[in-house]
């Protein structure tokens, strides 16, 4: 088929093809009766173009059926904890490291339990499995004695029934919490098989040391030739130019940095033409840009109390010079608040709240590689330059107006 209409289904085509990439960049679990089951039906119907390109351009493989669709994701950078899994509700704290051991626990639980299950069955056993040795030693506990454990295994059920792995039947997790009642799921186990996603079972890796461990479970093959070597970097390159809000170039090692001065407008053109990013090259690195706004779990600037003192701390940490301590920042929010306090939450207006609203600041300037922690404190990186408010300048002619050198673009974490 030729012509203009030719055209429209081919542009349809691939509207359609980047609307199902993107979709699995945001959830790479997707069932058919999820939240988001018209994206899994694209991708569905577009699986072979998706699963050939995240193969050959990122390693990650891309498995369909009836029920799921599950991309399995490794990470560029092993060694980020900024992007925690995140408490289903209102609240979203990040997951714990106790947290995590449960929903381990309890994975393992559900592939060896029955077709269903109630959540008082689920706890005993994730309890029988809590008490093994090596997680006593590595001071991990759960006992079910407390409020707070029961808590923990809410949230990580919670997270659960929100990714499609259980449905629930009958009860309420606040009635179990409370004690007052139980929960019964379906266990929907081809979504459940779906879940790990690393090259190798974490059981048979016999390493004990954890950054040991991440590296043998997501090791490939022997890089062996020169073909395989430069497939690794280019793997892991574009998995962080999808994954990290800014790819710094002093972040790579000689051979990385060297393949992507030879081969950035291949990767970058690669990356657009899939997922609709745009690349934002400067001397310190490159930025994936959403210019839709929606492919990113930390965003800035952000509306409430906590994204304004975030944003009037960016601009503080953009004017230094080396590192800042935060009790100089917390400090500063005290002065901020002088200025800015009637539009702020009472809690944040409250005397004592400025280390915690400083945390939280802080949280998610690293999470979007603006800052970085360090033992001298916290030193602001290139990207957090587009924050500096520059002095006003008088344009002539016409009336005189303020024009702060604050750049219109933002930087998005791809996650």
């Amino acid at each position: 088929m030729t012509g203009p209409l030719a055209e429209i289904l081919d542009g349809q085509r691939e509207a359609d093809l980047q609307r199902a990439a993107r979709a699995l960049l945001k959830e790479p679990l997707l069932t058919a009766d999820g939240p988001h089951s018209d994206a899994f039906r694209l991708v569905r119907r577009h699986a072979a173009e998706l699963r050939e390109w995240f193969e050959r351009n990122v390693g990650w493989t891309l498995r369909t059926d009836a029920d799921a669709a599950r991309l399995r994701k490794t990470p560029g950078t092993l060694t980020d904890a900024t992007h925690a899994a995140c408490e289903v509700g209102r609240a979203g704290l990040p997951f714990t490291r106790r947290r995590y051991v449960l929903l381990c626990l309890t994975l393992a639980a559900l592939e060896r339990g029955e077709s269903q299950v109630a959540l008082g069955r689920l706890a005993e056993q994730v309890v029988l499995a809590a008490a093994d040795p090596e997680l006593v030693a590595a001071g991990i506990t759960f006992t079910l004695e407390r409020r707070d454990e029961r808590l923990d295994l809410a949230a990580v059920v919670r997270l659960l029934l929100r990714l499609g792995v259980l449905r629930r039947v009958a009860g309420d997790e606040e009635a179990y919490v409370s004690g007052s009642g139980d929960v019964l799921y379906d266990v929907r186990r081809r979504v459940l098989a779906g879940m790990p996603a690393a090259r190798r079972g974490p059981s048979m890796i016999e390493v004990q040391d954890f950054e040991e461990r991440l590296v043998e479970m997501t090791a490939q093959t022997a890089l062996d030739s020169d073909e395989l070597r430069f497939r690794a970097i280019r793997w892991k390159l574009t998995r962080r130019l999808l994954d990290d809000p800014v790819l710094y170039y002093d972040d790579l090692t000689d051979d990385e940095l060297a393949y992507l001065t030879r081969q950035r407008g291949f990767i970058i053109a690669r990356i657009g033409e899939l997922t609709g990013l745009v690349a934002e090259v400067r001397a310190e690195g490159i930025a994936m840009v959403d210019p839709l706004d929606d492919l990113t779990d930390v965003r800035m600037p952000e509306q409430g109390t906590h994204g304004h003192i975030t944003l009037l701390l960016a601009g503080h940490l953009a004017q230094a010079d080396g590192p800042v301590d935060p009790a100089e920042l917390a400090s500063r929010v005290r002065e901020l608040a002088v200025e800015h306090g009637s539009f702020w939450s009472k809690s944040a207006r409250e005397p004592g709240a400025e280390p915690e609203l400083v945390e939280q600041a802080l949280a998610k300037l690293v999470a979007l590689g603006l800052a970085v922690r360090t033992e001298r404190g916290v030193v602001p990186r290139p990207a957090l330059a587009r924050y500096a408010v520059g002095a006003p300048v008088v344009k002539e002619p016409g009336p005189a107006r303020q024009t702060p050198a604050l750049s219109d673009t933002i930087v998005k974490d791809q996650r």
